[in-house]
């Protein structure tokens, strides 16, 4: 079994904690030592787990340890690998047992995390870090880039382009064939019908740019 620690003990935090109870299920694979956090005050204990210390501190780990990050946020995902340089931590895939993935050509980064009742249809590339929360849909010929994330019920379709560090909002769409620039947001339960620039924030039916960053 691999040790592995959750970093964030926020809302989306204490669901991977949940997600990896889930995988061990199915199979005993992990054991959750407890999580780490920079917030100033911080309890003891949360949902059955004990509080670590300081993220910056993982990097004085000197055992083999497994990394899940329970962050939403693309930046703050970003920011908080770019810290973490210690040879012995590792960034599983973890995918939950209730996802559902094609055979064919998918292709998934480090460190992304894939929640229940996702499905992945077929030529898929997701980069590192990235999340796909609760009910999201991957269509094929999709690319993914890294650090991004998509809250629950998100609807992809087939043949679109998504930058970094883009975040979508819950039960937003995207439509087929379109492309989402880098950094950029999409509002929840927009409606993509066509592609939106880098660095910007997109709302509405059909989505629209609102501001750029």
């Amino acid at each position: 079994m691999e040790n592995i620690v959750i970093i964030g003990v926020g809302g989306f935090g204490r669901e991977v904690k949940v997600l990896i109870d889930q995988i061990n299920q199915v199979e005993n694979k992990y054991i959750i030592l407890g999580f780490y956090d920079d917030a100033a005050t911080m309890k003891e204990t949360c949902n059955g787990l004990k509080y670590l210390g300081k993220i910056e501190m993982l990097n004085n780990v000197s055992e083999k340890t497994s990394v899940a990050i329970g962050i939403g946020d693309p930046k703050i995902k970003e920011k908080i690998i770019s810290k973490l340089t210690n040879e012995n931590l590792n960034f599983p895939t973890l995918i939950h047992p209730t996802a559902l993935l094609g055979d064919d050509y998918i292709e998934i980064g480090k460190g992304t995390i894939i929640c229940a009742g996702s499905i992945l249809t077929c030529n898929i590339k997701i980069g590192s870090f990235v999340t796909l929360n609760l009910y999201c849909t991957v269509g094929h010929d999709t690319e993914i880039g890294n650090y991004s994330s998509f809250m629950p019920s998100v609807n992809i379709s087939g043949e679109v382009l998504i930058g970094e560090r883009v975040y979508v909002g819950t039960g937003a769409k995207i439509i087929n064939q379109l492309s989402i620039g880098v950094n950029t947001v999409v509002g929840a339960g927009a409606v993509v019908s066509r592609s939106l620039p880098e660095n910007c924030t997109a709302v509405g039916i059909p989505a629209k740019p609102i501001k750029y960053h």
